[in-house]
């Protein structure tokens, strides 16, 4: 009877330890409920040293419609392989990865940025780019 018991408390404990453990996962990638456009592009400041709005490629590829795109996909552009072989498709919570941290999300890219740690200001800059379609 020790045994059962003990066994059901265990289960228990290692189901509120996965449960919370899921929460803080989606609490640390959430995008901010509200994310500013106009934030944005103050913040893509940071980007327009080596990427362009427009279809024009600079030191990075263009980012005009790059929510939705695969990456390493903008023709004419030369891409690092791991970028090419990343097989992502740009959305919100890919991009805010990607931003936060581009090593991480995808090892052996050329991007020479440490990242943007603030979510906000990540949020901001996705929103930015959503809004030139």
């Amino acid at each position: 009877m020790k045994t059962t018991v003990l066994k059901s408390r265990c289960m228990r404990t290692l189901t509120m330890l996965l449960a919370t453990g899921a929460a803080l996962v989606v609490l640390t990638h959430a995008t901010p409920a509200r994310a500013d456009a106009a934030s944005g592009k103050n913040e893509f400041g940071i980007c327009a040293g080596c990427h362009s709005i427009t279809d024009t490629d600079g030191v990075g590829p263009h980012l005009n419609g790059v929510l939705g795109r695969k990456s390493g996909s903008v023709s004419g552009f030369n891409y690092s392989r791991s970028m090419k072989q990343a097989n992502i498709v740009w959305d919100d919570h890919s991009l805010a990865a990607f931003i936060a941290d581009p090593q991480k999300t995808v090892p052996g890219n050329h991007m020479p940025f440490s990242g943007l740690q603030d979510p906000t200001q990540r949020a901001d800059v996705i929103a930015y780019l959503k809004s030139l379609h």
